[in-house]
């Protein structure tokens, strides 16, 4: 396993919705990106502190890139941690941002099958590990997006996937059913960088802590 080089603290971000909620809280713990992220087509950015940059990634991803060391630090959605593996990263702190739910869904009165269920999800590890774990025989059919469609269209029975405000369930004739878990977003390290930049990395995570406990207070 390798780290990021030198003594360069390398922060891997989350696009979309958790970038955004991301960026106010880092600004907080005197982390800033040089330039806007936002117009920018750069995905490497130097920040306020000399020692720290960013590089914005896809949530799947992020877990990767700690995890094999290009990145020392990330913060990803509780969702991509138990989808694409978090159990080798240290989790020191739930930032309390971008938060959901991971539910089952599926259409509003119709009754599901007894013995076997057809499943739509992107999270297709979650969604095993969750009907396996109540002895549900279960199809997993992944999908990329507009899970709502499956059911509509006869392809899935239920769907596993991020409930917000449950407005697009709503609208297509769906009603959530089981919580799955509470998503919101999360700092890992990497274990390496935590031995060899402890000083730095610790620094990192304190900064942050009290910015979230300001925004909780």
């Amino acid at each position: 396993m390798s780290i990021s080089s030198g003594s360069q603290l390398t922060i891997a971000l989350t696009k979309g919705r958790i970038l955004k909620e991301t960026l106010p809280l880092l600004a907080e713990a005197g982390i800033t990106p040089l330039e806007d992220i936002a117009t920018s087509r750069k995905l490497i950015f130097p920040t306020t502190l000399a020692d720290v940059r960013l590089v914005v990634l896809r949530g799947s991803d992020v877990p990767t890139y700690v995890r094999h060391g290009a990145a020392d630090m990330g913060i990803s959605g509780k969702d991509m941690l138990l989808e694409n593996g978090g159990a080798d990263l240290y989790e020191p702190l739930d930032l309390g941002i971008a938060r959901c739910r991971l539910m089952t869904a599926a259409l509003k009165g119709r009754a599901l099958p007894r013995a076997r269920v057809r499943v739509a999800t992107k999270f297709v590890n979650i969604a095993k590990r969750y009907f396996a774990e109540r002895g549900v025989q279960a199809d997993i059919i992944k999908l990329y997006g507009a899970m709502e469609l499956a059911p509509l269209m006869d392809l899935a029975d239920l769907i596993v996937d991020i409930v917000d405000t449950g407005n697009t369930l709503r609208a297509n004739g769906m009603e959530p059913l089981e919580l799955i878990a509470d998503i919101s977003s999360r700092l890992v390290v990497n274990k390496a960088a935590m031995k060899c930049k402890h000083g730095r990395v610790q620094q990192v995570i304190e900064s942050l802590r009290d910015a979230v406990a300001k925004r909780s207070a």
